[in-house]
């Protein structure tokens, strides 16, 4: 199971940024995980990554572990460019989350997508 944690230390950050061919990696080694596609809903209902959902970043706040319960569940994080998934993942992790990982922009997606 891919898990970003080592150790707990102070100055260890909880988010890993990874590229594109990592990314698709990532999923194929692991099962249980989110990816989070944190566009506004209006790009998401326009075409995301299969099996995503969508927080948008501007939402995300201390109510948001009503979606996110698991703090320590891996959660694969993108945006359209790669600067809200940014945000978002900086977010999530002063909020206490464990395991992220930043991934980008859809733009870079090699994937096949859904709507």
């Amino acid at each position: 199971m891919f898990n970003i944690n080592k150790e707990n230390t102070e100055t260890e950050s909880n988010i890993r940024y990874v590229s594109m061919d990592e990314i698709h990696e990532i999923m194929e080694q692991n099962e249980d995980y989110i990816i989070l596609d944190v566009r506004t809903f209006e790009e998401y209902n326009l075409g995301h990554i299969p099996n995503a959902i969508c927080i948008p970043n501007e939402t995300i706040g201390p109510d948001v572990e009503e979606e996110l319960p698991d703090k320590n569940k891996l959660i694969l994080i993108y945006c359209r460019s790669g600067n809200r998934s940014k945000q978002a993942t900086k977010k999530l992790e002063k909020l206490g989350y464990t395991n992220l990982v930043e991934f980008g922009g859809i733009m870079d997606w090699n994937g096949k997508l859904e709507q």
